[in-house]
């Protein structure tokens, strides 16, 4: 389905680290099939890397909303939150 095609095309931006285009793709997947929680993580995953970490704790929140047994997005929501309280921390 059009979802999965545009999180697959993301995947493969991602790891071209072309990241803006990567997350196109992702919130276009979402757009088309909101309740798709893959590309929620995918893209909270290149937020994660951004260091965006408000954006990307919201997704892995919404992850874990549609797909509360998705064990890669609760640990990588832990991670976020604690990078997020270290670069508090830290002043940045």
């Amino acid at each position: 389905d059009l979802a999965t095609a545009l999180n697959n095309r993301g995947q493969i931006k991602y790891l071209r680290v072309e990241f803006a285009a990567a997350m196109e793709d992702y919130t276009a997947a979402i757009e088309c099939q909101p309740a798709f929680e893959v590309p929620y993580y995918n893209r909270g995953l290149v937020l994660y890397r951004l260091g965006c970490f408000d954006e990307a704790i919201k997704d892995f929140r919404k992850v874990l909303e549609l797909n509360p047994q998705f064990e890669d997005a609760a640990l990588s929501l832990k991670q976020a939150i604690l990078d997020k309280e270290e670069k508090q921390r830290r002043g940045y």
